[in-house]
């Protein structure tokens, strides 16, 4: 007897020092992570029915250590724990946006992200003193001083809080786990426009009221009736409706009658259903995914054909020979027209880029559709958010934006390649198992019987996480480059404002050194300097019958590098900022200007304008004032010289003859690259122009 109770006590104290070491353990795991990284682990390993040990253990088996900053332990165990605990959360997704813990663990997977480190504890409480001090100094600006829009000015106090704040990249990381709230791709964007009024830091309450607004839009969307006499495709999602009793109205023109209807958006095509007596009429189909030649346009409208108000669009195509006008009247702006007009074009450029990228797998394809219905839907909802102040729609379409920025076919090249390997695994946590679990997948059998079989698919997280960082890449190389196209834009933005006196007056400063050389050339032309043109008559005969002309050319490309390094080094020791003065007698404003000149006198305004912009983006890459362009044509222009000094000059002129002819053949035409076209255009937009100073006579 006495034995067994000995036996069973050293069992219990066996077992008890297991306890303790295991907590012991546990506690020296946990004791690197910040206050919040610890309570995210926590409730991960709760969500996932483990013990910290077990998540700790199967980390550290697969962890290599990282000499980067982003590779550290704590990060790297913080994104594993996300990421196995986002499965599970992405299966009832819709209960827990309801019942707020969804928005609540997110936020605080961002936070735990964004500071994992036990040192970052300090960091917080200075985030939090520094957040509290900057709303007080807010509170006490006038409306004067204030450019907050109203909706933010008046909704401060319950979008800001004393918690720590999600920055940019912590943003875009929840878009890597859950595309729900936001896409990887467009995610910075997207963060710019919700948290511009809040120094680019979003707080909880702004972040929740922005999940919730996206499900409601989604709601919203489910109970939208189906345009009449239409049969909708199995993943045929409705997603935009106006012209209902509860909406805004919605006008068809035709020749000149003008008909009131219901106006419906699917990811496939456009509806109009025309408004009878009792009932809407059967609707008219507009396919959006076709591959022809089609466009949707802005247009004005007004009676008898006088265009006076700007608020319609226009659909042309082969298969309407008027083609469809739809207006969206409104008192003021043009903002309801615009928001339509974009949405039709993100999803035909989303057909655009199935096609081009030859997406045939039903799977991939309905990835990109997801992707795309998410984006339409994060629109909306933050359009209820900003009411007052609606968003650029822009930044939160993928297609949309990213036909417009620079290098923008970039990123949507890695998104399809990142589509193909990743669009057929059927996650929990893609985009398309997200509109399945939000209950708005409409899929048919056919997709869902082929999903059951590819989701036995898996692709490695750090396969994907390395496909992410690339795509990641990509969009930071085309929001650098757009940084500095506006920037180079903003410099042609006071001279493009100037009326037309002033432009003729810059136009012809800027043409002074060719008027100052015109007189010299007209008279060596006509024999006034006999010396001289003997001079410039025995240099050219002799260039052209020695075949000199590629020395003779490159001697000038050399001769003008030189000008161009002699006005770098000028502009180097020069402290005052270069820039071009120009004189007019006239005091004329450019309303005045418009309204004394003819229409003809207008266009050959702009065209000046263009002119002025042209050679002072010129006058940019001479001066150096853009040194990077500047030292691309330097280089260009060296290269060139070598190449005119050793070819022969004949050889340029056959193949600068062959060139012409084929690219105007059809084998040139198909041949042709419009990426080409658009690199050097984005080139050119990226060249700032110095400032002109224009004086009138009264300021001399």
């Amino acid at each position: 007897m006495i034995l067994s109770f000995r036996l069973f006590a050293w069992e219990c104290y066996v077992a008890c020092g297991e306890v303790a070491s295991r907590k012991k353990k546990t506690m020296r795991n946990m004791k690197h992570l910040s206050s919040i990284a610890n309570d995210v682990v926590q409730r991960c390993s709760q969500e996932l029915e483990t013990t910290i040990d077990e998540l700790v253990d199967e980390f550290e088996f697969q962890w290599k250590p990282s000499g980067s900053k982003e590779g550290t332990y704590s990060k790297k165990f913080v994104e594993f724990c996300n990421s196995k605990v986002t499965s599970r959360v992405c299966e009832n997704i819709v209960e827990r946006i309801k019942d707020g813990s969804f928005s609540r663990l997110t936020f605080d997977m961002m936070l735990a992200w964004q500071k994992p480190d036990a040192d970052d504890n300090e960091s917080y409480r200075e985030a939090v003193g520094k957040e509290s001090e900057d709303k007080r100094i807010q509170a006490t600006l006038s409306p004067e001083q204030d450019d907050i829009s109203l909706f933010y000015s008046d909704m401060m106090p319950l979008l800001v809080d004393h918690e720590p704040s999600v920055g940019e990249d912590a943003f875009v990381y929840l878009g890597s786990l859950i595309p729900l709230p936001v896409d990887v791709i467009n995610g910075r964007y997207t963060f710019e426009t919700l948290t511009a009024p809040t120094g680019h830091q979003l707080h909880f309450p702004a972040y929740d009221m922005f999940v919730k607004e996206i499900h409601k839009c989604m709601k919203h969307l489910q109970k939208q009736a189906k345009p009449k006499g239409i049969e909708l495709a199995d993943d045929e999602i409705i997603l935009h409706v106006e012209g209902t009793m509860a909406s805004q109205r919605v006008i068809r023109h035709i020749k000149e009658t003008s008909w009131p209807g219901r106006l419906t958006l699917t990811n496939y095509a456009l509806y109009f259903e025309a408004a009878g007596i009792i009932n809407y009429e059967d609707a008219i189909k507009i396919d959006l995914s076709k591959d022809s030649e089609t466009s949707t346009k802005p247009m004005s409208t007004g009676p008898l054909g006088a265009p006076l108000f700007d608020k319609a669009i226009v659909y042309e195509s082969s298969e309407f020979e008027d083609g469809i006008v739809i207006e969206f009247p409104e008192m003021t702006s043009s903002t309801r027209r615009d928001h339509w007009l974009m949405l039709v074009k993100e999803i035909s450029l989303m057909h655009k880029f199935l096609r081009k990228f030859n997406v045939e797998s039903p799977l991939q394809a309905w990835e990109i559709h997801s992707r795309t219905i998410l984006g339409i839907i994060r629109l909306h909802a933050a359009r209820e958010m900003l009411r007052i102040s609606p968003p650029d729609p822009k930044k939160f379409l993928i297609f949309s934006l990213f036909e417009e920025v620079p290098k923008g076919d970039y990123v949507l090249e890695e998104l399809a390649g990142i589509s193909r390997k990743v669009g057929t695994t059927g996650t929990p946590c893609c985009a398309s198992s997200i509109l399945k679990n939000m209950n708005m997948d409409q899929l048919g059998n056919m997709l869902k019987e082929e999903g059951e079989d590819t989701c036995k698919e898996k692709v490695e997280v750090t396969d994907k996480g390395e496909m992410l960082a690339s795509l990641e890449n990509k969009v930071n190389q085309s929001r650098e480059e757009g940084k500095v196209i506006e920037k180079a834009k903003a410099t042609t933005a006071e001279l493009e404002e100037e009326g037309i006196s002033e432009s003729v007056a810059v136009l012809m400063e800027l043409m002074r050194p060719l008027q100052d050389a015109l007189p010299w050339f007209q008279q060596v032309l006509y024999w006034e300097r006999p010396s001289q043109t003997l001079f410039i008559l025995a240099i050219t005969i002799i260039t052209v019958y020695k075949e000199w002309i590629g020395k003779a050319i490159a001697a000038c490309l050399i001769g003008v590098v030189v000008k161009m390094a002699q006005a770098r080094q000028k502009i180097v020791h020069k402290k005052s900022e270069d820039a071009v003065t120009v004189s007019t007698e006239s005091d004329q404003t450019m309303t005045e200007s418009i309204v004394s000149a003819q229409y003809g006198l207008i266009r050959l305004h702009q065209l000046m304008q263009h002119v002025n912009v042209t050679i002072m983006k010129l006058r940019s890459i001479y001066t150096s004032k853009a040194s990077k362009h500047a030292s691309m044509v330097m280089a260009s222009m060296l290269v060139l010289a070598s190449f005119f000094a050793v070819v022969p000059f004949k050889l340029f002129i056959i193949f600068g003859t062959i060139y012409c002819f084929v690219m105007t053949s059809s084998v040139g035409r198909y041949m042709s690259n419009d990426q080409s076209n658009r690199r050097m255009k984005e080139w050119w937009d990226s060249i700032p122009i110095v400032p002109v100073r224009v004086l009138n006579s009264s300021s001399k």
